[in-house]
C-alpha cells in the first residue's frame, strides 16, 4: 500500500511508534510527506512534538508548534508541557517563556507546578523581570500557589531598584486575595540599607492600610536617618503619626535635631507639634485585615 494512502489510524500508529523509540526526525519525515498530500492531523503532530521534546531537541518541536498554528490545527496542553520542559532542561528559560506565551495564546491554562518551573529557572538565570512577567500572567489567570517564589521575585526586584514593578505586581496580588509578607521585604530592605525602595514600600502600606507590626515602622525609620535622609524620615514619619496616631519611636529626638541642624527648621517645629499632639493617645491599629496568603 502507498504510504500516502494509508488511513489516519495507520500512519499514527507508525508515527507515534518512531517517536516513541527516539526516532522523530525520521517521523517527521515521513508526515511532512503526508502533509504535501494535504493531511493535517493533530494526533501526527502532537506525537511529533513530544517526541523531539523528550529526544532534547526542543527548536524542532517549536517549529512544527509554529506550522500547526498557522496550518490553525488544535496543540495538546500536554504538548507543550514537554517542550517548555525540553527547553528548560537545555537551560534555556528564555525560549520556555516563549513557550509559556504561545500556550496561553492557545488557551491553555498551564498547571501551577509548570509556572513555577518557568519562573524559577528565569530567577536562577538572573531574569528577574522576565520572571515577574510569568508571575504577572499566573496571578491574573487566578493561579494563587508558589507565594514563597513570588516573595523572592518581589524582593530582588525590590532590591535591584524596579521599585515601581514590585508595587505594581503587589497591587495585582493584592487584588486577586494574596498579600505578601510586608514585614520580611521591609525587614530585609533595612538590613541591605535599601532605604529609598524602603520608603516606597512604606508609603505603599500606609495608603493601603495594611497591617505591619509596629517594629517596623522603627526599622525604616532608624535606617533612613542612619542614611542622612532626614527629609525622607520626617515625611514618612508624619504619614505614620496621621494614620497610626502615637509612636514611641526611640529617635525622634534625634530627628528633630537633625532637620534643626540642616536648616529644616520648619519641618521640625511641625513635627514636634505632631508629637505633642498624639503623645499619650491611642495608637491605631486599625487597618484592612490581611489576606491570606496562597502556599
Amino acid at each position: 500500500m502507498n504510504a500516502l494512502e494509508m488511513e489516519p489510524s495507520a500512519y499514527n500508529l507508525m508515527i507515534e511508534y518512531l517517536c516513541e523509540h527516539g526516532r522523530a526526525g525520521k517521523a517527521e519525515t515521513f508526515f511532512r510527506q503526508l502533509m504535501k498530500k494535504g493531511v493535517q492531523d493533530s494526533a501526527a503532530f502532537n506525537s511529533l512534538i513530544r517526541g523531539h521534546s523528550k529526544e532534547g531537541n526542543p527548536d524542532s518541536a517549536f517549529e512544527i508548534i509554529k506550522i500547526m498554528g498557522r496550518r490553525g490545527v488544535p496543540r495538546d496542553a500536554d504538548s507543550y508541557r514537554l517542550l517548555i520542559e525540553s527547553y528548560l532542561r537545555k537551560g534555556e528559560p528564555a525560549d520556555a517563556k516563549t513557550v509559556l506565551d504561545s500556550m496561553l495564546e492557545s488557551g491553555h491554562l498551564p498547571e501551577s507546578l509548570l509556572y513555577r518551573s518557568v519562573m524559577e529557572s528565569l530567577f536562577d538565570d538572573g531574569r528577574v523581570q522576565t520572571a515577574s512577567r510569568v508571575m504577572k500572567s499566573m496571578v491574573e489567570k487566578g493561579v494563587k500557589e508558589n507565594m514563597d517564589l513570588v516573595s523572592k521575585i518581589l524582593e530582588a526586584l525590590l532590591m535591584r531598584g524596579h521599585v515601581e514593578e514590585a508595587l505594581g505586581r503587589i497591587d495585582l496580588l493584592m487584588l486577586n486575595g494574596c498579600e505578601p509578607d510586608f514585614d520580611c521585604l521591609l525587614s530585609i530592605l533595612c538590613e541591605k540599607e535599601k532605604t529609598i525602595a524602603a520608603l516606597k514600600l512604606l508609603d505603599f502600606v500606609l495608603e493601603r492600610d495594611c497591617i505591619i507590626d509596629f517594629s517596623i515602622y522603627d526599622k525604616v525609620l532608624d535606617a533612613l536617618l542612619a542614611a542622612g535622609k532626614t527629609l525622607n524620615a520626617y515625611s514618612i514619619l508624619c504619614k505614620i503619626l496621621e494614620k497610626r496616631g502615637s509612636t514611641d519611636w526611640s529617635s525622634r529626638d534625634e530627628l528633630i535635631k537633625s532637620l534643626n541642624q540642616e536648616g529644616n527648621t520648619k519641618q521640625a517645629d511641625v513635627l514636634s507639634r505632631m508629637i505633642k499632639g498624639t503623645d499619650g493617645g491611642p495608637v491605631k491599629r486599625g487597618g484592612k485585615r490581611k489576606a491570606t496568603v496562597a502556599t
